[in-house]
């Protein structure tokens, strides 16, 4: 009491010891929340073990109601806002990272708010290009659940992308669970079935300190997300129009075209950029040595259908150093429908003057997914076209539908291409 002795004084530290008390309560919420709530600020996000996140997901899912991270990941964006902005230039609110030693083996690292990274100015990868990347979606399937298609491809991919490059190979299973807890990390930013996807960027770069042209010391591996729509402008099949460039070449036999490695892309902008600017969508490359049979596009493998019949230029895969084309995912995938679907399926050179004769002509990756091919041009201005209502082709509608709809559901996953995220 005031009026006692001391009184004020023990009253005092009384109010002090409340008021610290309440900045403990609050200190201790605010670290709860924060790896949950993309409008704190970056900087007062600690680095979350990607376990302890995926363990901490499960309440909180129960306390949004029965249909949990579903709910919050899709209630909450303005996603024809988001996807309406440039392809993959949204942040999200999680990477993973790790880092491993030459001579060692990757372990699991930990999830980390997105941010910039801090690296030498010696890394190898700034000045040798030594890194390998792969670009993978994260969709949700009709009943709203997460899917990510066929992953252990782009694990194998990005092994043998680590052995070329002389890089610590990660292993499969490191990689997949790395895939899981980033998409977990981030599921709010998955968006809903037929919006949209969260396109993954798992990258392996050589960040030791390098100037003498040898090996980096030791390495980085990370992954980053961003949702995204069609890679292209319009809808997913709104034809493109590609220019067959026949100065430039991707890649030639016993380089690294075979590989996702990060310096077999750089070369590739300038003959893009001209393109472009010509009022292409991209570039049709051919061979490096005869300058006469299809190889691939910038961003993606190629098709042509004539008939009954499918055909796609070769690739041996695993890392072959003959490869000069991509052992892509999604060409791989679109192989085995066309082949489920009754249509023979031809793996062989495919001269360029085959597209003047073919029925349709259609490109494939993640990225674009099935893009349909509506005109081709050659530097001297011979062009063909293709005009099909609706925009793309029976055969390339028929085996984009096909491709999609297991993707998200609708078609039985036959081959058990999809990986499950939410499990």
């Amino acid at each position: 009491h005031p009026s006692k002795p001391g009184g004020l004084n023990k009253m005092a530290e009384r109010a002090m010891q409340c008021r610290l008390v309440a900045v403990l309560v609050a200190c201790c919420l605010v670290s709860h929340i924060s790896a949950f709530s993309p409008t704190l600020m970056t900087g007062i996000r600690p680095a979350v073990k990607a376990s302890s996140l995926h363990a901490q997901t499960r309440p909180i899912a129960l306390r949004t109601g029965a249909r949990g991270l579903r709910a919050t990941a899709t209630d909450v964006i303005n996603w024809d806002e988001v996807l309406a902005k440039p392809w993959s230039s949204v942040d999200t609110d999680f990477m993973y990272y790790s880092e491993c030693k030459a001579g060692e083996t990757w372990k699991y690292g930990e999830m980390r708010p997105y941010g910039n990274l801090e690296i030498s100015p010696r890394a190898a990868v700034l000045n040798y290009g030594q890194g390998v990347f792969e670009g993978m979606k994260a969709q949700r399937t009709e009943d709203g659940k997460i899917v990510v298609f066929r992953p252990d491809k782009n694990a194998r991919r990005v092994y043998y992308g680590c052995e070329r490059l002389c890089m610590p190979p990660v292993p499969e299973d490191v990689f997949l669970k790395a895939i899981r807890e980033t998409v977990m990390a981030n599921a709010k930013w998955v968006p809903p079935c037929g919006k949209g996807s969260l396109y993954l960027r798992p990258l392996i770069v050589g960040s030791g300190p390098m100037l003498g042209l040898a090996p980096a010391p030791s390495y980085t591996f990370m992954i980053y997300v961003s949702p995204v729509g069609s890679y292209f402008k319009g809808n997913q099949l709104a034809p493109i129009s590609l220019k067959i460039e026949e100065v430039f070449s991707r890649a030639a036999p016993g380089g690294s075209g075979g590989c996702k490695a990060v310096g077999n892309y750089a070369g590739s902008l300038l003959p893009q950029t001209v393109a472009k600017k010509q009022g292409f969508d991209n570039v049709l490359y051919v061979d490096a040595a005869e300058k006469k049979y299809l190889e691939e596009v910038g961003t993606s493998n190629i098709f042509l259908v004539k008939g009954n019949a499918i055909y796609t230029p070769p690739c041996k895969g695993g890392g072959d150093p003959q490869d000069t084309i991509l052992e892509g995912v999604t060409r791989d995938s679109v192989i085995q429908v066309a082949k489920d679907l009754g249509y023979e399926m031809k793996e062989e050179r495919v001269p360029a003057k085959m597209l003047w004769d073919a029925d349709e002509a259609f490109t494939v990756g993640t990225a674009v997914v099935v893009s349909s091919i509506g005109k081709v041009t050659t530097t001297s201005g011979d062009s063909k076209e293709w005009t099909f209502e609706g925009g793309g082709g029976p055969v390339t509608k028929k085996i984009y539908e096909t491709l999609t709809g297991i993707q998200v559901g609708k078609v039985e996953d036959k081959h058990n291409w999809v990986m499950y995220v939410e499990e």
